[in-house]
């Protein structure tokens, strides 16, 4: 191979290294209602192995423990606001996800928070990554029935409460707004949080009681630093960066030639993925951005596709400077 081709294949690896890094991210799942708090983020702080309440036993025997782990990810990715398409009736608490179907669940016993009809009400989202969207919370209507399947046709058709890019305090959304007038026992608070900066939505259910019955409002823990799910991301391509070429064969070593570092540094192993049963951690308890650890992806993709570059260069010299030999 000739010292021009060989340099230039160095650089186009350099590129497709630093190409693959500026299109890759990830970012932690989101969060849950916690003011009145959501079934999922409820039974997660009962302790996902021995919950203490009959309705959250109830739904760890359905759908296994990982579902209170993940209490964060109740999700669609593409959802893009087509809300009432994609999740069946009987489906709305799980987002039609097989992994929280115990969430779906129709009782009368599921630990619920007391609301007082028409009195103003800050709400509160817990939210491990923050992320510009609207929220909207319906209440159920009239003839709500706890023990029957969840349906679209329960909730009030339009939204009590809508807020868009709330502020947030101490790792929650804050919701201010007035609770529906003329309610009276036991109702679901239906939460959906619409990405604004992708089609991902996110929904929770949270069952409250009119009568005093249930658990004083923002009594509730919230859930340790670092708990709940993680996924990832696709972000568009960047257009800074041109899309690397179908995979090209690696150079060709000269025989003879002698090179310091035959081979880059290996890239960082991937996380562990998620078992069943088994808790899901992030690193810190601070609020994430989307690509917030690009960074120092980035800079350990650059330079090793830097010392890819630099060992065809050794290859290049070393070739040179053998006696009697010239580049064609």
């Amino acid at each position: 191979m000739s010292v021009r081709r060989l340099t230039a294949t160095a650089v186009a690896l350099a590129g497709c290294a630093l190409a693959g890094t500026l299109g890759s991210g990830t970012a932690s799942a989101h969060g849950s209602m916690q003011n009145p708090v959501s079934r999922v983020e409820g039974c997660y702080l009962e302790g996902p192995e021995h919950p203490k309440s009959a309705a959250c036993k109830a739904a760890v025997t359905l759908g296994g423990t990982q579902a209170l782990y993940d209490w964060n990810a109740v999700r669609i990715g593409d959802a893009g606001g087509r809300h009432r398409q994609l999740i069946p009736d009987g489906k709305l608490c799980s987002a039609g996800d097989p992994e929280f179907t115990g969430l779906d669940l129709p009782r009368a016993d599921w630990p619920a928070t007391n609301l007082t009809a028409g009195a103003e009400f800050t709400f509160r989202y817990h939210v491990t990554a923050q992320h510009r969207g609207t929220f909207q919370l319906f209440l159920t209507d009239d003839h709500y029935d706890p023990a029957k399947p969840l349906g679209w046709s329960d909730l009030e058709p339009t939204p009590f409460l809508t807020v868009t890019d709330p502020t947030v305090s101490n790792g929650q959304y804050v919701l201010p707004g007035r609770i529906p007038a003329g309610r009276t026992g036991r109702q679901l608070v239906y939460a959906i949080w619409q990405r604004s900066d992708s089609p991902e939505a996110f929904y929770s259910c949270s069952d409250v009681v009119f009568d005093g019955s249930g658990a004083p409002a923002g009594s509730a823990a919230t859930p340790s630093p670092g708990s709940g799910a993680t996924h990832s991301h696709e972000p568009a391509p960047s257009p800074s960066v041109p899309a690397p070429a179908a995979s090209a064969p690696a150079p060709a070593v000269p025989a003879g030639a002698a090179v310091t570092s035959a081979e880059p540094p290996a890239p960082a192993a991937p996380a562990a993925a998620t078992t069943q049963g088994s808790p899901v951690r992030t690193e810190g308890g601070e609020l994430a951005q989307t690509g917030s650890s690009r960074a120092t992806g980035l800079l350990g993709s650059v330079g090793g596709a830097f010392l890819l570059a630099g060992a065809a260069v050794v290859v290049i010299n070393r070739r040179r400077r053998r006696p009697g030999s010239h580049a064609r």
